[in-house]
């Protein structure tokens, strides 16, 4: 196990439970729920080949990991009923944009 892999999981899991935990109190474990839920959006990876690459940035190249996808996701957090799917969404981004630059 690498620590590229370990920094890249601990952001997908571990820092989106943090910052349920940390910003929102009352619904902590249902939006953490809501976050790790939003990893389903890797289903994109799934068009590529091959389908994982250690060494390919996720960032634009697969279709919901785009820079108009991330933008629709910015735009999500504007509104209260797709408030908490698009920060998880955004989380996700971060997470993966912070793993092309290892």
């Amino acid at each position: 196990m690498t620590w590229k892999f370990i920094i890249h999981y601990g952001l997908h899991f571990i820092f989106p439970a943090l910052i349920a935990f940390l910003f929102f109190k009352k619904q902590r474990l249902k939006v953490t729920m809501i976050f790790i839920t939003t990893m389903l959006v890797d289903i994109d990876h799934l068009l590529a080949s091959p389908i994982f690459d250690s060494n390919r940035c996720s960032i634009n190249f697969h279709p919901l990991h785009s820079y108009i996808a991330i933008g629709i996701y910015a735009i999500g957090t504007f509104f209260k009923p797709t408030r908490i799917i698009a920060i998880g969404l955004l989380l996700h981004m971060i997470a993966d944009a912070l793993d092309c630059l290892m």
